[in-house]
């Protein structure tokens, strides 16, 4: 494991109890949490908390983002919108070790409503644990940022 074991956190009002139980298992095992809220069932704005996260992705304040919402899509897609971001929406542990082994995913977005407790454990565990096997993948993750057009 990197010796940045820094996660940063964030869910909208659908995911925040699910983002604190994860947060509480990255403690667990020996992460330190940056947490960005949200944390209580007030209305947010989801890209509010996806932008923050995505932000300190992209300072190196952590080496990985986790994002919870009531389905996992747009906190992924509004991740995305950040340079050196690779958010995953994933729904188990299969897709979150695959996000990380082909991709080099940096945030992994769920989903509280379509996942449960237990399968988001799996994949968060998953997901930080498993390595980038680079090779064949990194001229693919290069192509996810094109050349400007001139």
């Amino acid at each position: 494991m990197s010796e940045n074991m820094t996660l940063v956190v964030g869910a909208d009002h659908a995911g925040f109890e699910l983002k604190d139980r994860l947060a509480e298992a990255a403690r667990a095992a020996g992460w330190a949490v940056i947490d960005c809220g949200t944390n209580s069932a007030a209305s947010v704005d989801y890209p509010d908390i996806a932008h923050e996260v995505s932000m300190r992705i992209e300072a190196g304040s952590a080496r990985f983002g986790l994002l919870v919402c009531g389905s996992g899509i747009g906190m992924a897609i509004a991740a995305n919108r950040h340079t050196g971001v690779r958010c995953a929406q994933a729904h188990d542990a299969t897709e979150a070790r695959l996000s990380r082994m082909h991709n080099n995913a940096n945030i992994l977005a769920l989903g509280a409503r379509l996942t449960g407790e237990m399968v988001a454990l799996d994949a968060l565990n998953a997901f930080l644990t498993t390595e980038f096997e680079g090779g064949r993948h990194e001229k693919r993750l290069a192509k996810l940022t094109p050349e400007p057009k001139s």
